[in-house]
């Protein structure tokens, strides 16, 4: 699909200039390039059979993956002279993420979460939400230094990238900019951007729409099944009990009803959280093949329940996952994999295997972006993007689910090492920078050939520094950022040097829309899921804002996670003695 909104660009310069290095950068995340390599361990290959070699080797060529055999089996064509490098773990397809708002994802924990919601229209529009979310990420979006530039842009997209990272994530929605100028792109980095891939053989997905599309049922319909992938879109934010089947919630998905019988899905569609439906709603989504995107923590924060994934299931639907955001979920995916083992065994009693948990953030992702021939399993032809857990002893897929973020041995996309222990990360990539997990240092490989130019200097440690002196400090940013004269100046230099900053759908108007928001007459002359009202914003966010901490990279180095997570007032009992044991 060509979009020229998905063109890519520097954080800052000429229009010109911007173009020139548009044409000359855009591509593949990697190139699909580089050496023969051979890594021995366990393999789980998450492919249809969900076949599992106990002592496999994973054959890898410029990117892609050229076979997966038991040790012993005959040498493929040219690997005769490869050295096999033992991870001494157990090899997983990298994870992918097909929710997650990453401009947050700086942002601590809310702690505790002030009531339970019945949808999101409520918490969005908190007293808190302005003072803890939306201010402290519009004055990191837009903060700029002497010369008018990004100053924590950079920092913050440096930093929510290697938190994907050292979560065992390879894939996951991107991080949206829009600039003065009137412009909008996608920041593409080192973890894939399912809406920007500059690839021919991994389809890019929507995941917002014009405001134009969003209110007309048939012209939301049509701009559907123009899509190459799949459309992700939140829906039906909130619960629904089966006495009141009227809910606000609900409503966003009765609105794609176009009329009777017909309906506003088909296979290219994506519910995100999917939390208001009845069960015969997914009967709907399952007969148009639509498919849904679980975020089982934030649900269970923000609203004491989730999605009826056991209905899903039965009915047939898809189903991939997303940690949703640092405010109220996972810090990663792996960790929403353990909340939604958690929630299975405890709340619907082991409906799914451990192996169907694992999938929703391999295969099934793969399956609903339409990438399984390049993605989300360990076979031949598909791009190289593992992760990689130490120990190879029993059940594979539990392992998984009760892995920590310290047994991460390898972390790797289109064949580049960008993560691991510095065991594996001295054989498999160039050194570059360190980090320590739990009081155990890690390697991470961050060096890119199309690496936004702005970002490609700021080490992890700089962005790390940069934004918890930002936080700290964020009265005074605001402060700052709020003078007329910085205003002034962009406004002069929005001809010659277009600025981008975070284009923060949640917050403002950027006219698209993240929900299709169509109009629906219902019992309660109702017509039809509206914009949330913006409340005016009265107080200053330098005199509203109170310094905050930045949020932990992992769960590993951040004391407090575990603690707030049993003290959230909304979170069943159940997740919350069962969280720390898979911690």
């Amino acid at each position: 699909m060509s979009d020229p909104k998905r063109t890519w660009f520097p954080l800052t310069g000429s229009v010109t200039s911007s173009r020139a290095v548009a044409r000359a950068q855009a591509g593949p995340i990697d190139p699909l390039t580089g050496p023969k390599l051979a890594l021995g361990g366990r393999v789980v290959t998450m492919a249809e059979a969900f076949t599992v070699k106990s002592d496999g080797v994973v054959c890898i060529e410029k990117g892609r993956i050229i076979a997966v055999q038991d040790r012993g089996a005959a040498t493929p064509t040219g690997f005769a002279d490869v050295s096999i490098v033992e991870t001494g773990g157990t090899l997983f397809p990298g994870l992918m993420e097909l929710h997650n708002h990453l401009s947050y994802n700086a942002l601590p924990l809310w702690s505790p979460v002030p009531k339970r919601f019945e949808h999101r229209g409520q918490w969005s529009n908190h007293k808190d939400y302005r003072k803890l979310i939306s201010g402290p990420m519009t004055v990191v979006g837009e903060y700029r230094d002497a010369n008018g530039k990004p100053a924590l842009l950079p920092a913050l997209v440096r930093y929510v990238e290697c938190k994907c990272l050292l979560g065992g994530v390879t894939t996951s929605q991107g991080v949206k900019l829009a600039s003065n100028a009137g412009a909008q792109r996608f920041y593409r980095g080192l973890v894939r951007n399912v809406e920007q891939t500059d690839d021919p053989e991994l389809p890019e997905a929507l995941g917002r729409i014009a405001d134009v599309d969003a209110r007309d049922a048939r012209a939301f319909l049509a701009r559907l099944r123009k899509e190459d992938s799949c459309m992700l879109l939140h829906l039906s934010e909130g619960i629904t009990h089966p006495s009141d089947p009227d809910s606000i919630a609900r409503r966003h998905f009765r609105a794609l009803e176009v009329a009777p019988d017909e309906w506003a899905l088909n296979n290219k569609f994506a519910g995100i959280h999917a939390a208001g439906l009845l069960p015969e709603d997914f009967d709907v989504l399952a007969a148009h093949k639509g498919a849904m995107i679980w975020s089982p923590l934030s649900n269970l924060l923000l609203y004491g329940e989730t999605a009826r994934v056991e209905s899903a299931h039965r009915a047939g639907v898809t189903i991939g996952l997303g940690s949703d955001w640092s405010p109220s979920g996972s810090k990663n995916l792996l960790g929403e994999l353990k909340v939604a083992w958690l929630y299975n065994e405890q709340v619907l009693d082991g409906r799914f295997q451990a192996r169907d948990i694992i999938a929703m953030a391999t295969q099934n992702a793969a399956r609903i972006l339409k990438w399984q021939a390049a993605c989300g399993s360990i076979e031949a032809g598909r791009r190289a993007d593992l992760f990689i857990i130490d120990g190879t002893a029993g059940d594979p897929y539990d392992a998984l689910i009760r892995a920590k973020e310290t047994d991460i041995r390898l972390v790797m996309i289109s064949g580049v090492a960008r993560y691991g222990t510095s065991e594996l990360m001295s054989t498999l990539a160039p050194s570059d920078q360190t980090v320590r997990v739990g009081g155990e240092t890690r390697r991470l490989y961050l060096e890119q050939e199309t690496a936004d130019p702005d970002v490609k200097p700021v080490s992890l440690r700089t962005a790390t520094t940069t934004l918890r002196a930002a936080f700290r400090d964020i009265q005074r940013l605001a402060r700052e950022a709020e003078k007329p004269t910085r205003v002034v100046r962009r406004a002069l230099d929005a001809s010659t040097a277009p600025i981008w900053s975070l284009a923060l759908d949640e917050i403002r108007d950027t006219g698209v829309d993240l929900r299709p928001r169509l109009p629906w007459s219902g019992p309660r002359d109702f017509t039809g899921p509206e914009r949330v009202p913006r409340r005016a914003a009265t107080v200053p966010l330098a005199e509203l804002l109170e310094p905050i901490k930045l949020d932990a990279l992992t769960v590993a180095d951040d004391a407090d996670f575990l603690l707030q997570m049993e003290t959230q007032p909304n979170l069943p009992d159940a997740i919350k003695r069962g969280l720390r044991d898979l911690y």
